[in-house]
């Protein structure tokens, strides 16, 4: 199993695989007209601000990974700071929400906040995303459990994640890793497991 720490040379691959996994797990790469935009929402952040919390599958190309933030709250003040100002000059904010694009261009000027409720017992946050050629291969536990262990080393009492609810395949694969549905709208399911 070829498990790597991230490398700056990895970004375009990272946000690749962002874009071929952004439709509920599916590819969403007819769904952008700009094909960055989504990975400078769900990734981009990660690798600027926590990248020694970043880990990849590399089998000769980049094939998944994982991304995540020991606390979310500190991580949200700073993307507040130091990414979101720059995107907000590059993406304006769009008067209706019409198409994908504009969509993630409101998360940029509107980004969501976690629950206040998850955050007391479940500071951390994670994000992972695998192409289909390193899913059920063990990759995903593989790379979750590691986190785990980091995220551990560095004093967190817990870890949450949040997927679509159209991604069905999500829940079924994150309660075999021991996470529990914590909070949840029409928007997103949100699962979190203690590390303690």
């Amino acid at each position: 199993m070829s498990l790597r720490k991230f490398r700056l040379d990895d970004e375009h691959a990272v946000y690749d695989i962002c874009l071929r996994t952004g439709r509920a797990g599916a590819d969403a790469t007819d769904l952008y007209e700009d094909p960055r935009l989504i990975g400078h929402v769900y990734a981009g952040p990660y690798l600027r601000f926590a990248p020694q919390f970043a880990t990849v599958v590399d089998e000769g190309q980049v094939l998944g990974y994982v991304l995540a933030a020991p606390d979310t709250r500190e991580f949200e003040a700073r993307c507040e700071e130091e990414w979101w100002p720059a995107l907000r000059k590059k993406y304006p904010n769009p008067p209706e929400l019409l198409t994908p694009d504009q969509r993630l261009m409101r998360v940029i000027h509107s980004p969501h906040r976690t629950p206040e409720g998850l955050v007391g017992d479940y500071p951390s946050h994670l994000h992972i995303d695998l192409l289909p050629a390193a899913q059920g291969r063990g990759h995903g536990r593989t790379l979750i459990n590691r986190l785990e262990d980091e995220l551990r080393d560095a004093g967190s009492p817990g870890v949450h994640l949040g997927f679509d609810p159209a991604n069905t395949a999500a829940a079924p694969f994150y309660t075999k890793l021991g996470f529990h549905e914590a909070a949840r709208d029409e928007w997103v399911v949100w699962m979190a497991k203690s590390l303690v």
